[in-house]
């Protein structure tokens, strides 16, 4: 048996989101989070982006199960495609847990599965070689958790997502004793949260975000959006607390909204007095507006675009109205701040008047940097790997930890498909696996790659450029001339010369290779692209997505066929 300690993230590392690490510790894996990140603006047309299963698939005898941190889709939301292809328990809190059901339940394969566990921070799984224990965080979503996995060679530690705020209540509070416990042993190595390393700035609690919150809706007369993400109970109870403040009801806009509520409610992780506080969707226009909050999440949770339908008067009979107040509670990540510049102007050209929670003060789910040196101090790792952030929040924190004593050689900043190993009190990068991302678009998983995105960001760039050609190949004559049409390249009209011309050489390509006695279709194909767009771009300096369309028919295969008839009529 081997005596070492693999630690190799699937995600989570040098992007943000789509948390998933696995600790291999012996011949075991165990799964840390399995989560998903929202498509970046390259990536057109792509729902979300998912880690790549293929190692874990191929090793899953292996895998002993998931231990899931909390309820966010960074975090859970890769699960049910993860559980289609590797069939092993889930572990996490109730909260957790109930979310996870609801994502998993959700896709027609996974109904009946229901290998789920329920753990808390007093809990303490025995599997052998390995002990996995919890321990509370302090998020936006109630009963947080970090994980610890103790073998013989020491404990690794995962802090999922967490900060630390002296004001949290009980279901949301750290357990500083438990943090000092785990630093009291032997730890190998600590994969903590970097989301907010590079921001200077305290945390702000959520008692003065809360108080916030109240006193912007409490001095609107209007009526008034808050756009949140769905899964984020600690900002759900900030706007029913303050609807109730000031004697609004409160409008869910989506089914996924409704049952998230609904879960957290019956598992009193949410506190709504009034049964009568939240309304039906259905039941907006009967409102009103200065007594209505209108709480939006958007499609999976992410509100930043169903923002953007209101505001282009897209989204049905919720639109953007001149007066109305939107309420961005979400802070967006590095790799989406544009889009929500863009958002915002898009709001205040409909007509609404935009305040954002990060206007006043660092309010964030994630640690700040005191919180990150704490951390540290009360764990004392051996060795920091920093994760949940691009690289450059990966390198705070590794600045942040040689401030409090740790060196170059105890720090690994890491990729995706890197393999730490630790073995006789050192760690070193072993050989690494190759994982990529799956991206998800529509039902398709995994089915659009780096070739089907380089198209689709030339057609969104420089469009298409069709060439219709119909052949005889046995008489090698063209029977009709080119037909060429274009899509996001030039306007046709505007630019007939331009297409007479490409029809000509399109023609003259097609004859030419007619005339060869080595005649092949794929060369035919790849001359026409070849010598259409070398003069697409000598003439509009662009390159659009080129497709010859031949045709080939037969002009003596209808006669040829009633011969043939005649002749077995006479036999």
């Amino acid at each position: 048996m081997s005596n070492t300690v693999k630690i190799i993230p699937f995600g989570g590392v040098r992007e943000n989101g789509k948390n998933m690490y696995a600790v291999q510790i012996h011949d075991d894996i165990y799964i840390l989070d399995c989560g998903l990140k929202y498509p970046e603006n390259e990536l057109l047309g792509i729902d979300i982006v998912i880690p790549d299963f293929s190692y874990l698939i191929e090793n899953k005898e292996k895998i002993v199960g998931v231990f899931l941190t909390h309820g966010h889709a960074d975090a859970i939301g890769a699960l049910p495609y993860f559980l289609k292809e590797i069939n092993v328990p889930v572990f996490g809190s109730e909260m957790t847990i109930a979310l996870a059901k609801i994502t998993v339940n959700d896709d027609p394969k996974l109904k009946k599965f229901n290998n789920f566990h329920v753990v808390d921070e007093k809990k303490e799984i025995d599997f052998g070689d390995v002990s996995v224990s919890f321990f509370k965080t302090t998020h936006t979503i109630p009963e947080t958790l970090g994980v610890v996995l103790s073998c013989q060679e020491g404990q690794v530690v995962y802090t999922g997502d967490f900060k630390f705020d002296q004001t949290a209540t009980e279901s949301y509070a750290t357990d500083f004793g438990r943090l000092a416990q785990i630093g009291s042993k032997k730890v190998i190595a600590l994969l903590s949260d970097s989301a907010n390393a590079e921001n200077p700035e305290r945390s702000s609690n959520e008692t003065d975000i809360a108080d916030s919150m109240a006193e912007t809706i409490k001095y609107h007369d209007g009526r008034i959006i808050v756009a949140s993400v769905a899964s984020n109970i600690l900002r759900i109870q900030q706007v029913i607390d303050a609807a109730i403040e000031s004697d609004r009801k409160v409008v869910l806009t989506g089914h996924d909204l409704e049952k998230i509520v609904n879960t957290a409610i019956k598992l009193n992780k949410l506190n709504i007095p009034d049964d009568n506080l939240i309304v039906p969707l259905n039941k907006l226009e009967k409102l009103d507006p200065e007594k209505t909050i209108i709480l939006e999440t958007g499609k999976m949770g992410e509100p930043i675009k169903a923002l953007q339908k209101m505001a282009s008067k897209n989204k049905g009979s919720l639109r953007i109205q001149n007066g109305d107040l939107v309420v961005i509670a979400t802070n967006p990540s590095h790799a989406m701040e544009t889009t929500f510049a863009k958002t915002k102007d898009m709001l205040y050209r409909a007509g609404a008047e935009v305040k954002s929670i990060s206007d006043r003060g660092n309010a964030t789910g994630h640690a700040s940097q005191d919180d990150l040196q704490l951390m540290l101090n009360l764990i004392k790792p051996e060795f920091l790997i920093p994760i949940q952030g691009e690289y450059r929040l990966l390198a705070a924190h590794r600045e942040l930890a040689k401030q409090v004593g740790l060196n170059d050689n105890q720090i690994f900043i890491a990729s995706k498909g890197d393999v730490l190993e630790y073995k006789d009190g050192e760690m070193f990068q072993g050989k690494g696996i190759e994982v990529g991302n799956t991206m998800i678009d529509g039902i398709g998983v995994g089915d659009i790659g780096n070739i089907v995105l380089r198209d689709r960001k030339i057609l969104s760039e420089d469009g298409v450029f069709v060439a219709v050609v119909t052949i005889d190949r046995k008489k090698k004559i063209i029977i009709k001339e080119p037909k060429i049409t274009s899509k996001g390249f030039v306007y046709v009209k505007a630019s007939r010369d331009l297409i007479q011309e490409s029809a000509e050489l399109v023609k003259n390509a097609v004859q030419a290779n007619l005339d060869n006695k080595e005649f092949d279709w794929g060369h035919l194909k790849q001359d026409v692209r070849d010598k259409l767009g070398k003069f697409l771009y000598d003439q509009t300096k662009r390159r659009p997505v080129i497709l010859p369309v031949i045709m080939e028919v037969n002009q003596h295969h209808k006669k040829t066929k009633k011969v043939s008839k005649k002749k077995n009529e006479n036999e």
